[in-house]
C-alpha cells in the first residue's frame, strides 16, 4: 500500500491486520532529552556566559525580545546537538529543553512582547544571523546589525577554560600541539584562495591543542605560510598560561610546516621546549647515508621494517639563525627508505633520540582526531558567509560547542566507558535521548524512556558535572 504521507497524519506498514499510524501531535517532546547534561555544566562553570560576555549589545533593552546571552548560548547549544545550519533554528526555537539549556525561562514564548516571536521560545534564524552578521564598527544606529563581538575576549576564553578545568591539579607540564587544515571553501567568500597541496580553493585554519582542549582556532586565508600567526598565537597563550602557573613547563609540538626561525628563536628566548618535524633534503639525507644503508641491510635479511636513530647538530645555509639538535630517523621499509627528522630544544642526555621521536613526536598524531571533531562533528567548516568575520565567528561559536561537550568529557566521564568517546559519540549516547516535558507552575518534569539503554551512566555523569569545580567569581 502506498503511504499517503501528510502534516496531519503519517502511515506506516501494517501489523498484521492493524493499522500502524502516526501523528506529529504528541506536544513538548523533545529528542534531545540529554542537553540537560550541558545546562548542568554551563550552570556549575559559566563557560557560555562568560563567553557572552565577549559581545557589545547596542540593541535598545527596553526593546529586546531575545537577551544576548540566549542567543549565544542557543547557537552553541544547537551546534552541540548536530544542528549546524542557522535554518535548523526555526524550529529549534520550539523545543523547551533546548531553551532550557540556553538559559531561557519561558520555555514556550508566552510571555514575548511580539506578536511573531509569541508561542517561541528562542530566537529563529534571522535573529541568530544579524548575530553573526554585524560588522566590526556597528553601533546603536545601526537599523538590524548591533551585536558586536570583540576577538580578543573571545580568544582568550578558550585557555581560560582550560585553566579553570585544571585548577584544582595544575599540571607541571603542558604540550601545545599546532596545526594546519583545509577548510573548503564552494562559493566566493572573503580571503578565498586556492592551495596547491589541498588542490581546492579553502581556508588554512591554525589550531592548537593542549591534549583534548583546543586553546585555539585561528581562521586564516590560504594563500600564508602553514605558520604564520603561530608566533602570536604562542606568545597569547603562553602568556595566560603563566600568568596562572608561574612555574609550568611548556612543550610545542608540530609538523615540519612550523619548523620556522621565528618560531624556534621565539621559543628559546621565551623558555619554552619544541618538538618540531623537520622537513628533509639532500644534505640531512646524506647525513644518515651509512645508517639508510645498515637499515636496508637489515630489513631485507629480517623482511621487517627497520628504524635506525642519529643525533645531527644541524643548521641550515641561510633560514636559522644558530645550529640545533636534530634526531634523524633512517627507517627502511619493504621496498622504500622512509628517513624522517625532527628538531628539538630537549638536552639530549635527558631524553634520547628513540624516546623523543616515538614516544614524544609521534603522539602529535592524537591532535589530527581532535581537528576532526572540531571541522566534522561539530561543523567548523561551515564557513560560508561572505566575509572572514563572520565566518571566523562561526568557527569560534564551533570551538566553544567543542569546549563544552569537552567539560562533559572531562567533568562527567572520567572513568567511565565513555571516557575517550569522540564528541559525535557523547552527542549520540547521551545527549540524543526522547523526553516528555511536562510544565506546572512550579515543576518542569522530565519524563526519559524506561528503555533507555545507559540510564546508569547517565546518572552517574549528572553527579559528577554536579560536583564540578563551581564558576569563578
Amino acid at each position: 500500500m502506498q503511504a499517503d504521507c501528510t502534516s496531519e497524519q503519517l502511515e506506516f506498514q501494517g501489523l498484521g491486520t492493524r493499522r500502524v499510524e502516526g501523528r506529529f501531535d504528541a506536544g513538548r517532546v523533545s529528542s534531545e532529552g540529554g542537553v540537560l547534561l550541558l545546562r548542568e555544566a554551563e550552570a556549575r562553570l559559566g563557560w557560555m556566559a562568560r563567553f557572552g560576555r565577549c559581545f557589545v549589545d547596542h540593541r535598545r533593552r527596553e526593546l529586546v525580545e531575545h537577551p544576548l546571552e540566549t542567543l549565544v548560548a542557543q547557537r552553541i547549544v544547537g551546534l552541540a546537538l548536530g544542528y549546524e545550519d542557522l535554518n535548523d533554528h526555526d524550529e529549534l526555537r520550539d523545543d523547551a529543553l533546548v531553551a532550557l539549556a540556553s538559559g531561557q525561562p519561558d520555555l514556550v514564548g508566552a510571555r514575548r512582547r511580539r506578536e511573531q516571536d509569541r508561542g517561541h521560545a528562542l530566537a529563529g534564524k534571522s535573529t541568530l544571523n544579524r548575530l553573526e552578521l554585524t560588522p566590526a564598527e556597528a553601533t546603536g544606529s545601526d537599523r538590524y546589525k548591533k551585536i558586536v563581538y570583540q576577538g580578543e575576549a573571545i580568544e582568550r576564553q578558550y585557555v581560560e577554560c582550560f585553566l579553570d578545568a585544571h585548577e584544582e591539579e595544575p599540571p607541571t607540564r603542558v604540550v601545545l600541539d599546532l596545526d594546519a587544515t583545509d577548510d573548503p571553501l564552494h562559493g566566493h567568500q572573503e580571503g578565498r584562495f586556492f592551495h596547491g597541496y589541498y588542490g581546492g580553493y579553502c581556508y588554512l585554519p591554525l589550531y592548537v591543542f593542549c591534549g583534548e582542549w583546543l586553546l585555539a582556532a585561528k581562521l586564516r586565508p590560504s594563500n600564508v605560510d602553514a605558520a604564520t600567526g603561530a608566533v602570536e598565537e604562542l606568545t597569547r597563550i603562553v602568556g595566560q598560561l603563566r600568568a596562572r602557573w608561574p612555574e609550568v613547563e611548556i612543550w610545542i609540538r608540530a609538523d615540519s610546516g612550523f619548523a620556522r626561525d621565528a618560531i624556534l628563536a621565539w621559543c628559546e628566548a621565551k623558555g619554552v621546549h619544541y618538538v618540531l618535524g623537520l622537513a628533509r633534503n639532500r644534505r640531512l639525507v646524506a647525513a644518515v647515508g651509512r645508517e639508510l644503508h645498515e637499515a636496508k641491510q637489515q630489513q631485507e635479511a629480517t623482511g621487517q621494517a627497520v628504524r635506525i636513530f642519529k643525533e645531527l647538530a644541524y643548521r641550515t645555509r641561510k633560514s636559522w639563525s644558530r645550529e640545533r639538535r636534530v634526531v634523524a630517523k633512517a627507517e627502511q621499509l619493504p621496498g622504500k627508505a622512509n628517513p624522517r627528522f625532527v628538531v628539538t630544544s630537549l638536552p639530549a642526555d635527558r631524553y634520547g633520540a628513540r624516546e623523543l621521536y616515538e614516544a614524544i613526536y609521534c603522539a602529535r598524531g592524537d591532535m589530527e582526531n581532535r581537528i576532526k571533531e572540531q571541522q566534522l562533528g561539530l561543523f567548523a567548516d561551515r564557513t560560508s558567509t561572505a566575509t572572514m568575520r563572520a565566518n571566523q565567528l562561526r568557527l569560534w561559536f564551533s570551538a566553544m560547542a567543542y569546549t563544552m561537550l569537552q567539560a562533559i568529557r572531562h567533568y562527567g566521564l572520567r572513568g567511565t566507558e565513555l571516557a575517550r568517546a569522540q564528541v559525535g559519540t557523547i552527542r549520540l549516547r547521551l545527549l540524543k535521548i526522547g523526553a516528555l516535558v511536562r510544565l506546572s507552575t512550579r515543576r518542569v518534569v522530565i519524563s526519559f524512556s524506561s528503555a533507555f539503554p545507559l540510564q546508569a551512566l547517565f546518572a552517574r555523569v549528572l553527579a559528577s558535572l554536579q560536583r564540578a569545580s563551581p564558576r569563578p567569581n
